[in-house]
């Protein structure tokens, strides 16, 4: 890789996004989330999990985009109702192994579970992991960020002016999040 490479942007056109959930507990910001990725990706599709057999299969379908809401307990692992399981780390390596190039954790979850779980270090993936979604401002928060990108930012770009408004010393409307930019010139339209 040359010196130049690092500031080449990794275009995507026609983004392949899903948004899902393991379990059906999070179906009204599931509803919201998607609403938002449709305005710009109108071939997004959701979808209800039962198993994590179900979530890894969704990981390893090659999606651009893989927004999931799920509950990670304190060891950093998602488990399903009948006690199946899968940790943070394995559900990343699937989807960098498949060409995610962006994993969004869009439930509420403790940053110590995250920790334990989720080891992003030499993945060349973007992940966000939520700690707190603040109602429906992490949908505003998502719109804005995908303008930025369908107007040509990269998503390292877009996510730091979303992220912290200029002018803005506090930002209210920010969820709070866990980011790891590993694919940071990529660009999804």
């Amino acid at each position: 890789m040359g010196i130049f490479d690092a500031f080449r942007k990794e275009e995507v056109t026609n983004s392949k996004v899903l948004v899902c959930q393991l379990g059906t507990s999070f179906d009204e910001p599931l509803k919201s989330d998607l609403r938002v990725y449709k305005r710009f990706y109108p071939s997004a599709s959701s979808a209800t999990f039962t198993t994590v057999a179900e979530l890894r299969g969704a990981a390893a379908h090659s999606y651009d985009i893989l927004h999931v809401f799920c509950e990670v307990g304190p060891g950093g692992a998602i488990s399903d109702a009948s006690g199946a399981h899968i940790t943070g780390t394995e559900l990343l390596k699937a989807a960098t192994d498949s060409g995610v190039k962006l994993l969004w954790i869009g439930s509420d979850n403790p940053q110590e579970a995250y920790e334990a779980g989720f080891k992003t270090k030499g993945m060349k993936l973007n992940v966000v992991l939520t700690l707190r979604r603040l109602g429906s401002n992490t949908s505003l928060f998502l719109d804005n960020l995908l303008t930025k990108m369908a107007a040509g930012e990269t998503l390292a770009k877009a996510w730091s002016v979303a992220s912290q408004p200029e002018g803005k010393s506090v930002q209210p409307d920010v969820p709070h999040t866990i980011s790891t930019l590993g694919r940071p010139s990529v660009v999804l339209r």
